[in-house]
């Protein structure tokens, strides 16, 4: 109990850009000042927190205010994209302090990727200068499906060769760091919530533009991960009943006509990129880029294709937003910042005509407070998230 009501007024203090003294504390969690005080004791003694000066202008005693560290702890993240590798460093508070980007070694042997992943991992805290007894551990955000309980890659697309692969105690072994592996989706919602600021609070889901789309999902600042870690999987909602054909035997699912790789393959077949169907994960990254830069210079074929796509997205995403009734869409993840444009422009409307809720509530759309680094920053703030986030579970172990 003592460790979840530590959790509860840490993550008081983090979300609260200005800090909060412990008389602010105890009303906001709802603990007494003689708990506060100790709790407060034990975060500052661990070097997790700091007092910040003191604040108070009216009669009675200045309140002394209290801060996270950032260097009380950090953790590491690893982004695994079929095209690149992002790797960060990343502080309490989830600020970046060392960066790096590497192309995804090709070919079908895992072994050779992670061990490229552990030498980069090296370099990256040597060059950092952070001390490495401060690092909490290693997170990873890897393509869906996986196998959470077993930090295991199950067949993900566009990186063949990865079928059961135990990336978790492949990487521990590899580097010594204690390892969490989960969904680039559901990590890209992590770091929404602990580093994308506002617009990682209350209730969302985020939806993730990369080599396929998927979400994550936040309800009341908790992650909700389903039974096996794969929630979010959306790529079989039908957005488009004469769409293509899917591979699930039906037509006009998400997977079928929205993702990158079918947009580049509809503009190759119209004759406005040129070149064979693009296949590798970088082949498809960079004709995408190109079809995004065509639309923007003022090609109306190229831009109607990633209009018909936003319409074919805020389908599915009302789908999501009307079962879950959340307060906010964040879009993010590696191919956002080419359709966010266009997307921030045509999504709203369209979410706003079919939300169930309408007259309720609006639905906020918004791109990620993260950056396009989301999905390793994600990887690094599950560390943060697993070591120091209350939750129901903490709470129900420690009973």
């Amino acid at each position: 109990m003592g460790d979840f009501n530590l959790t509860v007024i840490l993550d008081a203090i983090r979300r609260t850009s200005g800090g909060l003294s412990r008389v602010e504390l105890a009303q906001i969690v709802g603990l007494s000042p003689q708990t506060i005080s100790n709790i407060s004791r034990r975060l500052l003694d661990q070097n997790l927190i700091v007092e910040a000066g003191k604040e108070g202008s009216g009669p009675g005693k200045p309140r002394t205010i209290l801060r996270l560290n950032p260097g009380g702890m950090y953790a590491l993240g690893v982004h695994l994209d079929p095209a690149v590798t992002t790797l960060v460093v990343l502080d309490l508070v989830g600020a970046v302090v060392r960066h790096s980007r590497i192309k995804t070694p090709g070919g079908n042997d895992p072994s050779a990727v992670i061990a490229t992943i552990a030498a980069e991992i090296d370099q990256l805290v040597a060059d950092s200068g952070v001390d490495r007894s401060r690092i909490a551990g290693l997170g990873v955000a890897a393509p869906g499906p996986i196998d959470l309980d077993n930090g295991t890659v199950v067949d993900p697309p566009l990186l063949p060769g990865w079928d059961r692969v135990e990336l978790r105690d492949a990487l521990a072994r590899a580097t010594g760091y204690s390892v969490l592996v989960d969904k680039d989706v559901t990590s890209a919602a992590v770091a929404e919530t602990w580093a994308g600021g506002p617009s990682g609070a209350g209730s969302f889901v985020f939806m993730y533009m990369g080599t396929g789309i998927g979400c994550g999902i936040v309800l009341n600042d908790e992650v909700v991960r389903g039974t096996s870690g794969n929630a979010g999987e959306i790529g079989h909602i039908i957005v488009d009943p004469d769409g293509p054909p899917c591979d699930c035997g039906q037509r006009g699912c998400v997977k079928s006509s929205c993702i990158p790789q079918v947009l580049v393959a509809e503009a190759e077949a119209a004759g406005i990129l040129e070149g064979s169907r693009a296949r590798t994960a970088a082949e498809i990254q960079q004709s995408f880029s190109e079809l995004c830069a065509r639309a923007y210079a003022g090609d109306e074929r190229a831009a109607a294709i990633l209009d018909k796509s936003a319409v074919l997205v805020a389908r599915a995403v009302s789908v999501v937003t009307n079962t879950l009734d959340v307060e906010r869409v964040v879009f993010g993840g590696p191919f956002w910042t080419c359709l966010s444009q266009r997307y921030l422009e045509l999504v709203p409307p369209l979410l706003d005509a079919n939300s169930a809720a309408r007259l309720i509530h609006p639905i906020e759309v918004v791109g990620t407070g993260v950056g396009e680094d989301v999905g390793a920053i994600g990887a690094a703030s599950l560390v943060l998230e697993h070591t120091l986030a209350p939750r129901a579970q903490r709470l129900l172990l420690e009973s």
